[in-house]
């Protein structure tokens, strides 16, 4: 046999047994899948999901009807329409509707809100069956950040140091 082909035999025995040792290194490790209905999967506190409307700890909603966040729009999903609050006359949302059929969640609308008003939850498991049900009024927006405010303050706190 040629000096050639057993240099080149033994360059492929190493190879085999290196990709060999790294196969099997890698099917006893602990597996990195997860039973996902079951476990969450962890998120970033800047993870963009389901749109909410936040509120005061005392319940007063934080939007004052600005329309930052429909002026900055790319996808022009955001409709909102003022008047004044009734008890104190100050601007609030009469109306808030965001489109989310439309919506490319780019989080300029949470970044424009001087408030911190509009946000981008948490949550991402909001398939619909029906396009009806992706028009979000002020009301489901509202529960949506009832529902979730604790975790909303708790990723703007965690986010707070990198604005």
């Amino acid at each position: 046999m040629s000096a050639i082909k057993q240099t080149v035999r033994s360059l492929f025995l190493i190879e085999f047994i290196k990709a060999f040792g790294l196969a099997m290194r890698y099917f006893f490790a602990p597996k990195a899948t997860i039973n996902y209905p079951f476990e969450k999967g962890e998120t970033s506190p800047r993870f963009r999901g389901e749109h909410a409307l936040r509120r005061y700890p005392n319940g007063q909603e934080r939007c004052i009807a600005c329309k930052l966040c429909e002026a900055i729009c790319p996808a022009q999903a955001i409709t909102i329409e003022a008047g004044p609050r009734q008890n104190d006359g100050t601007r609030r949302t009469v109306r808030y509707d965001i489109d989310m059929v439309k919506c490319i969640y780019c989080g300029f609308c949470q970044e424009a809100c001087p408030v911190d008003a509009i946000v981008e939850g948490p949550n991402f498991e909001f398939a619909t069956e029906t396009r009806e049900e992706l028009y979000y009024d002020k009301q489901k927006l509202l529960a949506n950040g009832d529902r979730w405010e604790r975790e909303i303050a708790r990723n703007i706190a965690l986010d707070a140091p990198y604005r």
